[in-house]
């Protein structure tokens, strides 16, 4: 109790003494916050321009998020990508994009620092109810998934037959199941999505049955379980979205796996990218002080258990977030690692190879290269959890890699991304089976602009995909076509010339065959 007192103190004084123009007020003090970031707005509006080179006119100024007509939008979103069929496709048709009106004023959600506080720890009434999953993993290890469903389908499961698309959810690293991630159940139900929420080992009442927590990045126990989702649900396509630190463990995912993810498309809200120097370097005192806390609590239960493989006394003693993770998973001789203790060093001290050993194996953007899907990235520039956006934001990779596209505002927080339409209005579940909304009535509704953007990018790249499939049939349907037409020429021509080669008459023969049935 006295804990919570000191936080609520803290965040009382920040609220207070915290100078409004850091968030709140005029253009001027705007502009001074992102020269303070290191970014200006004419470099945000070139790095946009960069992706929608090969366009011009109207087209290109929406697609930045750039009205011809205001200025104040040439400062509110960016889209930072390579030049593409698929970007010029995302252009035109994703409007949510351009419709970002962040929240202004002396009000505290235009604070990145309350939004984001908001966002993670206020609870929220959700009239979405959970039917859990518990998999046995290869190692006898157990991950659960939380299947969300409308109150009034009285937690019926779905149907295996089932086509609807499937929303796999990966909050953050922590595990904790924040607003964001509630609201996303709610508005992807809305939508007729069948969304699942991934617990890892020891996560929200998930039990903890082996000697074994699972590493930030290592993506072994989400490949088991999308084998599942696969199998329940073969006949939906599968999308995913990832919160916060939770992006670690699905750009892993996407990396290592590549092109056999069965993932279609995939999103990233308010991403960390280079994970081990966010460790390294911490937050800010009250939130760091407040994750390691909860991750206390959460571990406590199996202090007596995780005895036999780490050293409990470091781990709850440890007051940082870097300290937490080298108790779990670096100290030297520790089960499941790999490191190996430099001379003059106790066997159970943490050494500097271990960490950045751990790291190799760990880091999210280790196999970057091999990801196969569109994966889009929503970012702030203000994001009190990531950091400054110059040191933490891989904006090279944007601009380099065409599967990566990323979404960058002014103003957001982290997970955050409150309106000004939807500052003051309440989440509510939608009609069953309804058709996608459009955005001011999802606005209405107190949808976050973040899930507009990612459920619009999920549709589009769907509409792309299936768009670029039925061209590749027309033109292939097209050469088979003139393929036939010489196959019965060559075919009447020489009929003992194919009986000296079998394999062509087998071929000439399934020709024939085929364009007989296609003449009927």
């Amino acid at each position: 109790m006295l804990g919570w007192l000191v936080a609520l103190c803290v965040v009382t004084l920040v609220v207070l003494i915290w100078p409004g123009s850091k968030y709140f007020g005029t253009d001027r003090q705007t502009d001074a916050l992102l020269q303070g970031l290191g970014i200006s707005q004419q470099a945000a509006k070139d790095k946009a321009e960069r992706c929608i080179s090969d366009r011009e006119g109207g087209d290109g100024a929406q697609a930045a998020g750039v009205d011809p007509l205001s200025d104040e939008k040439a400062r509110t979103v960016a889209l930072i990508c390579k030049p593409s069929a698929l970007a010029n496709y995302l252009l035109k048709h994703c409007r949510t994009f351009s419709n970002y009106s962040p929240c202004v004023g002396w009000t505290w959600r235009a604070s990145a620092f309350l939004q984001s506080v908001y966002e993670a720890c206020w609870p929220y009434e959700s009239p979405v109810q959970f039917v859990r999953d518990n998999l046995q993993l290869s190692d006898d290890g157990l991950v659960a998934l939380d299947w969300a469903v409308p109150s009034y389908q009285k937690r019926r499961r779905t149907s295996s037959h089932s086509t609807s698309p499937i929303l796999l959810i990966i909050p953050n690293s922590f595990g904790k199941i924040t607003r964001n991630v509630l609201k996303l159940c709610e508005t992807a139900l809305s939508h007729g999505y069948l969304p699942a929420v991934f617990n890892r080992r020891s996560h929200n009442g998930t039990p903890l049955t082996t000697l074994k927590l699972q590493q930030f990045g290592d993506p072994a126990d989400l490949r088991e379980a999308v084998r599942y989702i696969r199998y329940r649900q073969p006949a939906g396509r599968l999308y995913a979205v990832s919160e916060s630190s939770g992006s670690g463990l699905l750009l892993s995912y996407l990396g290592e796996c590549g092109s056999s993810s069965y993932v279609t498309a995939a999103v990233c809200l308010s991403p960390v990218f280079r994970c081990q120097s966010w460790f390294e370097n911490g937050l800010c005192w009250p939130l760091q002080w407040a994750l390691v806390l909860y991750q206390k609590i959460c571990l406590s239960r199996y202090r007596t258990a995780l005895g036999e493989t780490i050293h409990t006394d470091t781990l709850f003693s440890s007051c940082s977030l870097r300290g937490l993770e080298e108790a779990l998973f670096c100290q030297a001789g520790h089960a499941g690692s790999t490191p190996v203790a430099p001379a003059g060093t106790t066997s159970g001290s943490n050494c500097p190879c271990a960490w950045d050993a751990y790291w190799e194996r760990n880091e999210p953007l280790r196999d970057v290269d091999e990801v196969a899907i569109p994966v889009l990235s929503v970012c702030a520039q203000d994001d009190p959890v990531r950091g400054d956006t110059q040191s933490t934001v891989p904006l090279e990779l944007f601009e380099t890699n065409p599967h990566f596209f990323l979404l960058l505002t002014d103003r957001g927080g982290h997970c955050g991304f409150s309106t000004q339409s939807g500052g003051s209005a309440a989440g509510a579940l939608g009609a069953a089976g309804s058709a996608a909304a459009p955005s001011g009535e999802m606005e209405s509704r107190g949808t976050n602009w973040s899930h507009q953007a990612l459920l619009e990018f999920f549709r589009a790249t769907t509409d792309f995909f299936n768009a670029e499939e039925r061209s590749k049939q027309l033109a292939a349907r097209r050469r088979g076509l003139g393929g036939v037409v010489g196959g019965r020429v060559f075919r009447n021509r020489s009929v003992s010339t194919c009986k000296r080669v079998p394999a062509c008459s087998h071929n000439i023969h399934a020709i024939f065959n085929w364009q007989r049935s296609y003449t009927r």
